[in-house]
C-alpha cells in the first residue's frame, strides 16, 4: 500500500479543520502582484513552496472580520478565509504546472474583476463564497429562523429562510420587494437585513400591528423602506403606494396564500381563507394577481409559496390550481421547490391519531409545500 506524501497528508490535515465564515481583507493591488509573480514560475516544486507560505500565512492571519463587506476601502478586498484556503489548496493539488496557473489566474481574475447578473449581487467569479445559497429543489429544513424579530406567533407565517433565499438570488441591494400576503411580517423583516426595501400588504389590522412593532424592532442598517398597508391586495390601490416612493414598479412579487380553509384566519368575508369552495378561492386568488402584477417588472420574478389541501377523502392540488392561474396571467413557470412541511401544534399532539387515520383512510399525511418561482414575460 502507497503511503500519503508530505503534500497529501498536510492537505488533508486542512480538510480536516474547521473555519467559520470569517472574511480576511487583503490589500487587493499587493495580492494581485503576488499572484502575478506566481504565475511566472516555471518549476511546480517551487510554485508549491510559495503556495503552502501563503496559505500557511493567511491560516495564522488574525486580520478577519465577521460578514460585512461593505466596510471596506477601495484598495482593499475581502475573502471568505476557509473559501481562499480551499483556492490555493487547489493550486497544490495541480499535477501540472499549466494546471496550476490555470488556478492562479482565475483566483487573480476574481481578485480583479465582478461579475454579477441584472438580478441579483452574486458575484460569479467568486461563486463558491455564496454556499448558504440553496441550488437544489428538495428543501429540508429542520427548524426555522427565530433570530432578532423572527417570533413564531402568528399561525401560517412561512419560515424567514425562504424569502432571504428568493431575495439573494433574485434581488439587489436597494430593490424593491412586494409581499401580497404580509402577514406577520417575515419577508420585511429579512428585506431589513438584506438591504431591500419592502412593501407588506396584510387584511388583518391587528396582525399588522404586531407586525409593525416586530418590523420596527429589526435592525435598519441599510436605511431601507418598510412600509406595511392594511386591507384587501384585490382593490388597493397599488400605484398609488409606490408612487409616494417615486416609483411605478418593484422588482420581486411574494405571494403566500392561506392554503384555502386549512387554517381561518379571520372572519372577514374578504378573508382568502373564508372562500366557500375551491372554485370561489382560485377567483380570489385570481383577483389578487390581478391588482399587483401589473407592478412586478417584465423579466422579474413572482415568488409562490403554497400547500395543498384534503377534502372529503380528496386530495385537492391547491398549488398546481395555483400555479395554472398565474401562468394564465402572463408568467412562465421557471421552478419548483418542494419544501418540508413543519408539522402544526395540533398534529405534533395527534401523531398516532393522524397515522392511524392515513392507514385507514389510504392518504399519506401532507410533509410538504411548494416553493413556485416564476418569471414575469
Amino acid at each position: 500500500m502507497r503511503k500519503k506524501s508530505g503534500l497529501q497528508l498536510q492537505l488533508m490535515d486542512f480538510k480536516e479543520r474547521e473555519f467559520n465564515k470569517i472574511f480576511l481583507t487583503l490589500n487587493k493591488e499587493r495580492f494581485i502582484e503576488i499572484l502575478s509573480e506566481f504565475n511566472t514560475i516555471q518549476d511546480l516544486k517551487v510554485l508549491r513552496y510559495k503556495i503552502f507560505k501563503l496559505r500557511d500565512t493567511i491560516i495564522s492571519s488574525n486580520n478577519s472580520y465577521e460578514e460585512s463587506r461593505d466596510i471596506l476601502q477601495r484598495d482593499m478586498i475581502s475573502f471568505r478565509k476557509d473559501i481562499l484556503i480551499s483556492e490555493l489548496n487547489q493550486i497544490l493539488e495541480a499535477r501540472t504546472i499549466e494546471r496550476a496557473r490555470y488556478y492562479i489566474k482565475r483566483l487573480e481574475k476574481g481578485t480583479r474583476e465582478v461579475k454579477t447578473g441584472k438580478i441579483n449581487d452574486i458575484n460569479l467569479f467568486r461563486w463558491k463564497e455564496y454556499d448558504e445559497i440553496i441550488t437544489d429543489s428538495l428543501w429540508v429544513m429542520d427548524k426555522r429562523d427565530t433570530s432578532g424579530s423572527h417570533l413564531s406567533w402568528y399561525w401560517g407565517n412561512f419560515i424567514p429562510q425562504i424569502p432571504r433565499q428568493m431575495m439573494m438570488r433574485y434581488t439587489k441591494k436597494g430593490d424593491w420587494v412586494l409581499d401580497a400576503f404580509m402577514g406577520s411580517g417575515t419577508t420585511l423583516i429579512e428585506c431589513r437585513r438584506l438591504g431591500r426595501n419592502g412593501i407588506g400588504l396584510e387584511l388583518n389590522p391587528e396582525v399588522v400591528e404586531k407586525a409593525r412593532e416586530l418590523i420596527e424592532e429589526e435592525e435598519n442598517k441599510f436605511n431601507t423602506v418598510s412600509e406595511v398597508i392594511t386591507g384587501d391586495n384585490r382593490i388597493l390601490n397599488i400605484n398609488a403606494l409606490l408612487e409616494k416612493h417615486c416609483r411605478k414598479s418593484v422588482h420581486l412579487l411574494i405571494m403566500h396564500p392561506p392554503y384555502h380553509d386549512i387554517i381561518k384566519f379571520s372572519d372577514d368575508e374578504r378573508d382568502i381563507s373564508n372562500a366557500k369552495n375551491t372554485e370561489d378561492f382560485l377567483k380570489m386568488f385570481g383577483e389578487s394577481l390581478d391588482n399587483v402584477t401589473p407592478y412586478l417588472e417584465k423579466g422579474r420574478y413572482f415568488i409562490l409559496v403554497i400547500g395543498d389541501k384534503y377534502s372529503a377523502g380528496e386530495w385537492i392540488p391547491l398549488g398546481f390550481y395555483c400555479m395554472n392561474e398565474v401562468v394564465k396571467r402572463g408568467y412562465s413557470l421557471k421552478s419548483t421547490v418542494v419544501k418540508n412541511f413543519d408539522e402544526t401544534r395540533a398534529k405534533r399532539r395527534q401523531k398516532d391519531l393522524w397515522r392511524y387515520r392515513a392507514l385507514s383512510g389510504g392518504f399519506y399525511i401532507f410533509k410538504h409545500e411548494y416553493i413556485m418561482i416564476f418569471v414575469k414575460k
